[in-house]
């Protein structure tokens, strides 16, 4: 696989990360329940230390770093916005949402990884550990969700 190739897929991951980064940060905005706002600064720390990674792979194979959001992702917050203003910033509603992403996050390591035969074995690794905390971070996510909506 050529360098653009896989600057490419690096920086489909950089930006569904930028799109978790920005979608936690409404979600802190639109919930008053501390144990929620500490859990989204964490799940934004998951995302700042996949991005410099990320970055980093894509400057060493002399690329252009992705600094943007997918528009879907934009959408998608804007939603949250008016969903949570509509329910009241309901902790149910905005966990629902958070999922969502998570959903979204996690297709876009799947796929990264369907040409996993064409990327180098660093990069195949890099993007499966990534996709492993991501998962984990999903899972708490849809814990929290099922708790709330009990």
């Amino acid at each position: 696989m050529e360098n653009s190739k896989r600057i490419s897929v690096l920086n489909n991951l950089i930006e569904i990360n930028n799109d978790r980064v920005e979608g936690y940060e409404t979600a802190a905005k639109e919930t008053s329940d501390a144990d929620l706002r500490g859990l989204f600064a964490t799940l934004k720390a998951t995302s700042f230390a996949n991005l410099s990674e990320l970055r980093s792979e894509v400057l060493r194979l002399g690329g252009e770093v992705e600094e943007g959001t997918r528009t879907t992702g934009k959408f998608f917050r804007v939603w949250m916005d008016v969903k949570a203003a509509l329910t009241g910033n309901d902790r149910g509603t905005i966990l629902n949402s958070c999922e969502f992403g998570e959903d979204k996050a996690l297709e876009a390591y799947a796929e990264a990884l369907e040409n996993r035969e064409t990327l180098p074995m660093e990069y195949v690794s890099l993007i499966v550990n990534q996709q492993t905390k991501l998962r984990a971070d999903h899972d708490q996510v849809k814990a929290l969700r099922d708790q709330a909506n009990n």
